[in-house]
């Protein structure tokens, strides 16, 4: 081409790449972005599906995440156990066994109501029982009401009908367990007399020892029983009012296990305490040669 002054003049085109088109780099990021996102998203859902026990470790894990992998030899897995035994190892631990006894005093708390509240003797007899799984275990209790004789008389630890009615019913599905049992006598404020060699102590522990006795009669094997405790007057029910009738019952615990916190395994809880729940968690499935 030609210019003035006898100068040629060089035209250079640059073309400019584009990131748009499938020819470009750019979707890749936001492919990239969208399949994060949808692992996230499916990873909470997954997560949410959990019962709480296994949330719990979860949530322990990312609340220290450098405590968690120093714990766990065999990898950082906040809900695996590695092979390095550590103190982190006993908390999965008293997770499952309290959970497991969890379940199992819920089924037979629903058992046992349903089983009072066809008995047409006990309706008729106004046996007030109260079944409820606290923080120390599945707590059954025989409660007085109306005048308070309903279970014993006044002052004594003779069984009225009512009495061995709740515990042949109660112990028939005790039998079939294998949990250890504390039985405990209370009674209410009122006094014998200033004088007297028979109190509310001697009076509490005589009753829960005679419920004793009815729960063994029943099949529940004597070994089990850990306990049998008079406390008088001293654990009263209704607080505001020492006299009630309320205050005069007789409770059977069957409490939750107690994880030490030496046990490293659950072989150990199981020596150190033989328990049916944890016997089975430790004891691996027998072969058949």
């Amino acid at each position: 081409m030609a210019a003035r002054g006898g100068k040629k003049i060089v035209i250079v085109k640059k073309k400019v790449g584009g990131g748009g088109g499938h020819h470009g780099g750019s979707w890749k990021v936001a492919y990239a972005d969208f399949v994060t996102a949808m692992m996230a998203f499916f990873m909470v859902m997954w997560i949410l599906g959990m019962d709480d026990k296994t949330k719990q470790a979860i949530e322990g894990y990312f609340a220290n995440p450098v405590g968690y992998k120093k714990g766990f030899g065999a990898g950082s897995s906040p809900v695996s156990t590695g092979s390095a035994p550590s103190n982190l190892q006993k908390t999965p631990l008293r997770m499952i066994v309290r959970s497991a006894e969890q379940k199992q005093f819920e089924n037979l708390r629903r058992i046992i109501l349903e089983k009072l509240a066809a008995s047409d003797s006990l309706r008729k007899l106004n046996a007030l029982v109260d079944v409820q799984v606290t923080k120390e275990g599945l707590r059954i209790e025989l409660v007085e009401s109306g005048k308070g004789d309903v279970y014993f008389p006044i002052g004594s630890s003779r069984m009225n009908s009512a009495t061995m009615l709740t515990l042949q019913l109660v112990g028939t599905e005790l039998a079939q367990l294998s949990n250890p049992v504390v039985l405990e006598g209370h009674t209410d404020g009122a006094k014998f007399g200033k004088d007297a060699a028979y109190t509310n102590w001697e009076l509490s522990t005589d009753r829960a020892n005679a419920a004793r006795r009815v729960l063994e009669s029943t099949g529940v094997d004597g070994s089990r029983v850990l306990e049998v405790r008079g406390y008088a007057d001293t654990k009263p029910r209704v607080f505001d009012d020492p006299l009630a009738a309320a205050n005069r019952r007789i409770s059977i615990l069957l409490p939750f296990t107690n994880v030490p916190e030496s046990a490293p395994n659950a072989e150990a809880l199981a020596a150190a305490k033989q328990d049916s729940l944890v016997s089975n968690i430790a004891q691996p499935p027998q072969r058949d040669d």
